[in-house]
């Protein structure tokens, strides 16, 4: 589940994301993605974005940087 996302796409969350290249690259090169970048689009304009985290980690901010970039965040058990 994506926060703030609705059902399949929309919402206020970060809804814009590739879910195939992380799961391909697993599949392939055995490699678990650690995150998957997200981000939220106004307008066709980029204006948030956070990591998606595997579960049980969330994205928690790290207490400085902007609160709109995925950079600000890290994923980290909840």
């Amino acid at each position: 589940m994506v926060p703030g996302m609705g059902h399949c796409r929309g919402g206020e969350g970060t809804d814009t994301f590739d879910p195939v290249a992380p799961l391909d690259a697993w599949v392939t090169a055995g490699k678990a993605p650690a995150e998957i970048p997200a981000s939220h689009l106004t307008k066709g304009v980029v204006d948030k974005s956070r990591p998606l985290c595997p579960y049980p980690e969330v994205a928690k901010y790290k207490g400085t940087g902007d609160t709109n970039s995925a950079a600000s965040f890290s994923c980290e058990a909840k």
